[in-house]
């Protein structure tokens, strides 16, 4: 490259013969005194050397010969200032090339402004004096100038004893830049621009400019610590040789080679390096997906997104993080918190922990537990200087004044520093916990978070935390979530897949292995469908815990196309602050359909399908399970349904629009259908028939309705005469209102076909 052709820039200093008054004797500057008229300066018309040229005689310590000419300096650009000098009488002195800084606001100072002097020790010998002047500090580089320099006044210095003289040719500056960088590379180097690369200079400047000058090239980073003391976006795909050094607020955005790769490279270390992407990734990037293009990732720590991106409490643009590993290193970063504190609790503000002792010392993100406290209960918000505590959900124990344990687990990713999150999708991600991490914390609120097409392995406490609300539309698609204790016996684990507070969730064709719980749901709206989850274990006749959790009464959901291994579907309302019924929706508005449900060795009390009210008076008023598989292998199964009763008992009095049909048993003993159709045979003459079907109908329900009644062959009396008449029933008969009686005109005999309901059909 020659800027002289390419540029047109004018580099070159006015010849002497043009007039002395175009050099200065000071620094080149405006208004300096000139060499016009000087009695040390003149004009030599014919030298046999050099033809016209500058005869000056050494009259001071350092003879200052400057062009006034304005020399452009262009970032990325090298120039060469050379001048053949003789001397002809007097001292010898030394003869440097030097020069003079400038910017628009005037000199800039700091600069190295002379190049390596070069001694004169004969008389008529012509040497050449030269150096190089770049905004670079290449080697070969004499004066590197940095961004800060617009141009400079360049001429030679005079130094040594006064009193010589010498004739000195004009001065030649031509750009060197292709000895440093030629065109034909197609990238740009850093050094080129000023970076220093010494791990203290802020070299921010240096890399805009080196961006700037790229124009479709990429960009090398040499050996070096790269001190970028602000934030930065490079446009041009960059490569790294050395290393970056940035704030820990300063976002690194590599828009031309936004990959975690190239981060990793930047900053020398994976996990760093991650966390800088990452932080670039939630600010304008000009890309929405960061790529770990199939790079494994060795994990140290928690990565705390809000510590890593200080300036930002909530984030709502669709955001990707894809195709990689996470690999937990054991250490004590993975260490539970575990604080235990009095706290006092009052039904009338359910998600708030009042007079709470010890607060500073309670992490936001930690778990709740202790009387009264349902499952997967979580510290929103922490207010230390009120002393009090934002609860994920009520308590069902009622008010007082009690001790609570405060366990916080550590995530892989936590999002829990953030105030909310949008939209943000994992897709294709490996998440190797190795029984020393948690997973996925979310934040406290925010809507449509997913995971595609990953697998989360060996979690140490849980898979996918919800603190808050941050779980609205959850998605979860395609995945595999594998326990950390699938040797241990069922009831012994504690880890559990995911849990969810607010509505909307979609579980879809993912697969869960041997958690103690799979699934902890609260709020409505949610679709489970074509997962399979088992939690069984290797004891024989051993008991079995729920899978799937349903948190509040009137859900709104479906469970669809599951495959529902050794575990229960349980129904509950513990996050319910007053759990006796009030004016509230009871149990309700859930579709169970098209599953396979399958035990292997369980208990023979084992069921499949749980209500367990935590008060009383509630009871059923929608739900439908239906065409559906279940299947006992290598022990049997009393029934599938069940009512826990630990706290309160279901009304059956109030039992609506509850359908069990078209299901299928295997290995159960007693099928559970309602509305159910039970043949009656009555052998000998009698005028009150009793019909029993309660262990058909689901929950120990009463014998409620009847919705028909159909005669099989001639009713006839004890003397085999033919009876019309047909009889009334009446129902809930008996102690537990489980019977119905038929009442005839007269004592009957023969077959009837009964359709019996444990509730009202709507």
């Amino acid at each position: 490259m020659n800027m002289a052709i390419t540029d047109g820039l004018a580099l070159m200093p006015p010849a002497f013969a043009q007039g002395l008054d175009l050099w200065s004797s000071e620094n080149g500057t405006a208004g300096s005194d000139t060499y016009e008229g000087a009695v040390n300066a003149a004009l030599v018309a014919a030298d046999a050397d050099f033809g016209t040229c500058l005869e000056l005689s050494k009259l001071f310590s350092v003879q200052k010969l400057r062009s006034m000419a304005q020399t452009p300096i262009v970032p990325g650009a090298y120039l060469r200032i050379r001048a053949r000098v003789k001397a002809v009488a007097g001292n010898l002195p030394s003869v440097r090339i030097a020069g003079y800084a400038m910017s628009a606001a005037g000199h800039v100072a700091g600069r190295i402004e002379t190049g390596p002097e070069l001694a004169l020790t004969t008389y008529g010998q012509v040497v050449t004096v030269e150096a190089i002047v770049g905004t670079g500090a290449r080697g070969g580089v004499d004066m590197p100038w940095g961004l800060a320099p617009a141009y400079g006044h360049f001429g030679l210095d005079l130094t040594g004893l006064n009193g010589g003289v010498v004739r000195i040719e004009d001065m030649v500056i031509e750009d060197i830049t292709e000895a440093f960088l030629r065109d034909m590379m197609d990238w740009v180097d850093v050094r080129d621009y000023g970076a220093a690369g010494d791990g203290v200079t802020n070299d921010k400047a240096a890399f805009e400019a080196a961006d700037d000058a790229a124009a479709g090239r990429s960009i090398l980073v040499p050996e070096g610590t790269y001190f970028i003391g602000g934030s930065v976006t490079i446009t041009a795909p960059i490569r790294f040789v050395g290393t970056v050094v940035t704030p820990t607020e300063a976002r690194f955005a590599l828009r031309g080679s936004f990959d975690f790769p190239t981060y990793a490279e930047a900053f020398g270390d994976e996990m760093l390096g991650f966390k800088k992407a990452l932080q670039a990734l939630f600010g304008y990037t000009d890309h929405n997906a960061l790529d770990l293009c199939g790079r494994r990732i060795e994990v140290t720590e928690p990565i705390d997104v809000k510590a890593l991106s200080p300036d930002i409490s909530s984030f709502s643009n669709r955001r990707v993080l894809r195709n990689g590993q996470f690999n937990v290193i054991e250490g004590p970063a993975w260490d539970d918190t575990v604080v235990t504190s009095q706290a006092s609790y009052a039904t009338a503000t359910p998600l708030v922990l009042t007079n709470v002792a010890n607060i500073a010392n309670i992490p936001v993100g930690a778990r709740v537990s202790g009387a009264g406290v349902g499952r997967e209960v979580y510290v929103r918000a922490v207010n230390v200087a009120a002393g009090s505590l934002t609860l994920s959900q009520p308590f069902y124990g009622g008010s007082g004044t009690r001790s609570y344990t405060f366990t916080r687990y550590k995530y892989v990713l936590d999002f829990s520093g953030l105030a909310k999150l949008d939209r943000f999708n994992i897709d294709d991600i490996e998440f190797l916990c190795n029984g020393k991490a948690s997973c996925i914390l979310l934040a406290p609120a925010g809507e449509m978070f997913q995971i595609r097409d990953s697998y989360v392995v060996k979690p140490k406490d849980r898979a996918i935390t919800s603190i808050g609300h941050g779980c609205q539309d959850l998605l979860v698609d395609r995945c595999q979530f594998l326990s950390n204790e699938g040797a241990m016996a069922a009831t012994e684990r504690s880890s559990i897949a995911l849990n969810v507070n607010a509505n909307d969730t979609k579980i879809r064709e993912s697969r869960f292995v041997r958690f103690r719980h799979t699934m902890i749901l609260n709020g409505s709206g949610h679709l489970i469908v074509g997962n399979h989850w088992f939690q069984g274990d290797d004891l024989d006749a051993a008991p079995r815990l729920p899978g799937l959790i349903f948190c509040q009464p009137n859900v709104q959901s479906a469970v669809t196309g599951n495959y529902i291994d050794n575990s229960t579907i349980e129904w509950t309302n513990e996050y319910s602050a007053n759990p006796d019924f009030g004016t509230e929706y009871s149990f309700g508005g859930l579709t169970v359909s098209g599953n396979t449900f399958v035990s292997i060795d369980a208990a023979p009390w084992f069921t499949w399908f749980s209500v367990k009210p935590y008060g009383s008076g509630h009871f059923i008023q929608g739900l439908s399970v239906a065409n559906n598989v279940f299947k006992a292998i290598d022990g049997g199964v009393t029934r599938i349904d069940g009512v826990d009763t630990t706290f309160a008992a279901l009304d059956n009095s109030r039992m609506r629009n509850v359908v069990f049909e078209a299901n299928t048993f295997n290995g159960v003993t007693q099928m559970t259908v309602n509305p159910v159709s039970v043949q009656v045979d009555q052998a000998s003459a009698q005028a009150v028939w009793t019909v029993a079907a309660a262990g058909y109908l689901p929950f120990g329900g009463w014998a409620r309705n009847v919705g028909a009644l159909v005669a099989e062959g001639p009713i006839t009396n004890a003397a085999g005469g033919r009876i019309n008449g047909m009889p009334y029933v009446t129902v809930e008969q008996g102690a537990t209102k489980q019977l119905v009686t038929l009442t005839w005109q007269e004592a009957v005999k023969g077959r009837v076909h009964i359709r019996l309901r444990m509730d009202n059909p709507n």
